[in-house]
């Protein structure tokens, strides 16, 4: 039952995530319900979520009608968009088990290296979600103890669709899925392989490398193939994240 204001929300802990953003909320909310501690929302919103307060009641979750003053206090953001949901950590899958999926459902994975900005990392998960890529990898420095808040919100529940691993060593992982017979492909847009035209093969792993430095040498040789967007020439390169939906796209196209 919907309860009225006192404080929503304990001291954040370690073993606690807090999601920021209302698709972000609702979609940990309809796929883990189980995870979820608490819920913090705008009285503005209410209407909007009819589904997450029917969820809260039939899970006895502890859910409360807040201020969007009170909402920044405990977000330490404005950027919430009236919805706080805290919850336990989200579940990375090892390198075995990202192995085992891929293989398993013939999928296809992207896999980021040294993607720092979690602006990027948002948008890129969320076309990995929409085009309904199985798995995203994330390499050094990846995430820790989670992906940032920023990430998760901009991905507008796209964190909750794909499965999710990180390495603190892209190459050895690599290493590891090719042993098992997934294909990696890198991008690079020098590369004389049209990405668009390119067939992939399943499963396999799209890499993209940070924007400025590309693809490090020692994740650059555990690739089978390296494939580049055309352009027109009119600029010099997409953000890495507009080019993971491209190549997310062109990746699931013949699924």
């Amino acid at each position: 039952m919907v309860q009225r204001p006192r404080p929503p929300h304990r001291p954040r802990h370690d073993d606690t995530e807090t999601t920021q953003g209302l698709r972000a909320g609702l979609a940990l909310v309809a796929a883990r319900p189980d995870d979820v501690l608490r819920i913090a929302f705008a009285r503005e919103l209410r209407h909007e979520l009819v589904p997450l307060l029917r969820t809260a009641a039939a899970h006895s979750l502890d859910c409360r009608e807040t201020t969007g003053a009170e909402l920044d206090r405990i977000a330490g953001s404005g950027h919430h968009e009236g919805l706080l949901v805290e919850a336990r950590p989200r579940r990375w899958l090892s390198s075995g088990e990202l192995a085992e999926l891929l293989v398993r459902v013939r999928g296809t994975a992207l896999a980021l290296d040294r993607v720092r900005n979690p602006y990027n990392v948002g948008a890129a998960l969320r076309g990995a979600a929409f085009f309904g890529v199985d798995a995203a990898l994330l390499g050094a420095p990846a995430p820790h103890p989670g992906l940032p808040p920023t990430a998760v919100r901009v991905a507008e529940g796209g964190v909750e669709r794909v499965a999710l691993a990180r390495t603190t060593d892209l190459a050895d992982t690599l290493g590891r899925l090719r042993s098992r017979g997934v294909k990696v492909v890198g991008t690079d847009g020098e590369a004389p392989e049209d990405a668009l035209a390119f067939a992939f093969a399943r499963p396999t792993v799209l890499v993209m490398g940070n924007e400025r430095e590309g693809l490090g040498d020692r994740v650059r040789a555990q690739c089978d193939a390296v494939v580049a967007i055309r352009g027109s020439g009119a600029v010099e390169s997409l953000n890495v994240a507009v080019a993971a939906g491209v190549l997310a796209a062109a990746m699931t196209r013949r699924r």
